[in-house]
């Protein structure tokens, strides 16, 4: 693909890599695509060559290129990119339109981890943590609007930050934190109408009652129900279907 699609470029190094590697994640160029040459970024730009080279040294940290002498420079495959990584946590910030292949790897991640996650502060959470929990599905259930989707949005990822924080396993709480970014893409990725909204916090609400009994499996299991919604909203499943498929689990 050209880089016509792409504005001006204003700014250093950092700003022409956060840029290039937006565009990366939102699935301009695919895995396996030749990525543009330098000169070819210098001249679009108007940036000199050494800004360029510390642009793609930071996309090629992350794991979003590589870069081979008498080859050039390929996009690496997604299972390659360095999703943990700093940098890449801030270029998902505020990504409007990750690539579909980006958030279903998201998903599939959370699929997997958040039902362990709230079985485990079911079991672990205290006052405090049970209050945050409450206090972000109150904001939650006071924006379900279409006028509030912004701030909606900010409870919805409060919730599930407050149940990482919940499970007081420090390595759950580092993921929460570190996941963040990734989990924003996913929920704003996720297009919702008020009536999914209504059974969105039917489900949320189930999670938050299990977790405050200290009911483990059920919380396991609503947490799961929580991200079958996500599935139906993200188009991976569909909305009469009771599982998801083998591949998604």
């Amino acid at each position: 693909m050209s880089l016509d699609h792409l504005p001006r470029h204003q700014g250093g190094a950092d700003a022409l890599a956060r840029l290039l590697g937006q565009a990366l994640l939102a699935g301009s160029w695919q895995p396996g695509e030749v990525f543009p040459r330098e000169l070819d970024l210098c001249k679009h730009f108007e940036v000199s060559r050494n800004q360029v080279r510390n642009a793609l040294a930071s996309l090629t940290a992350t794991g979003l290129i590589e870069r081979t002498a008498g080859r050039g420079t390929r996009v690496c495959q997604i299972s390659d990119w360095h999703l943990l990584d700093p940098l890449m946590s801030e270029w998902l910030a505020g990504l409007e339109a990750p690539d579909p292949k980006l958030v279903r790897e998201i998903f599939a991640f959370r699929y997997s981890a958040e039902p362990v996650v709230a079985s485990l502060a079911a079991n672990a959470a205290v006052a405090a943590d049970i209050a945050a929990i409450e206090q972000a599905f109150d904001g939650m259930r006071i924006t379900a609007s279409a006028q509030q989707a912004a701030r909606h949005v900010e409870y919805d990822l409060a919730f599930h930050e407050a149940i990482y924080r919940a499970s007081h396993n420090l390595v759950w709480r580092q993921m929460g934190h570190l996941l963040r970014p990734s989990i924003m893409a996913l929920i704003q990725h996720s297009q919702h109408s008020v009536a999914t909204l209504d059974d969105s916090l039917v489900r949320h609400g189930r999670v938050l009652a299990a977790i405050r009994a200290g009911q483990p499996q059920a919380a396991e299991r609503a947490a799961r129900e929580v991200l079958k919604r996500t599935a139906i909203d993200l188009g991976i499943v569909a909305e009469a279907a009771d599982t998801l498929p083998s591949n998604e689990r």
